[in-house]
């Protein structure tokens, strides 16, 4: 079992920048993959960036490379998702995701969910 808290949300201006974190407990945390996911009201939830076991394989969305940035540090068990040059549309609920092996860069493979963090951008 792994449980996922997710934190750093919160109200910013267009062209801003936010970090979230989400914490990962359980014996094994470090071995997994993780996912940042976002759903905006009355849509999908979509796929923003993953990040294998190791930190060493990373994947974007093309709707934020260049602008966010993934990373692990597994002794502290924690994933970060630097988000900078913030857009309206990026406006959503951030959820973070755990599964072991490798990364998928779509939802439904992942085991474990946060239970997510506000992000909103004011244009």
């Amino acid at each position: 079992q792994v449980q996922l808290v997710e934190s750093g949300g919160g109200l910013v201006q267009a062209g801003g920048s936010l970090r979230l974190s989400c914490a990962a407990s359980g014996r094994t945390a470090s071995m997994y993959s993780m996912g940042w996911f976002r759903q905006a009201p009355g849509k999908e939830r979509d796929f923003v960036a993953a990040i294998n076991w190791s930190g060493g394989s990373t994947y974007y969305a093309d709707s934020v490379k260049g602008r966010f940035t993934i990373s692990r540090d597994n002794a502290k068990n924690t994933v970060y998702l630097q988000m900078n040059s913030l857009k309206s549309e990026d406006t959503a609920i951030y959820y973070c995701a755990a599964r072991p092996g490798a990364i998928y860069t779509i939802s439904t493979p992942y085991d474990y969910w946060g239970q997510g963090t506000q992000v909103t951008v004011s244009s």
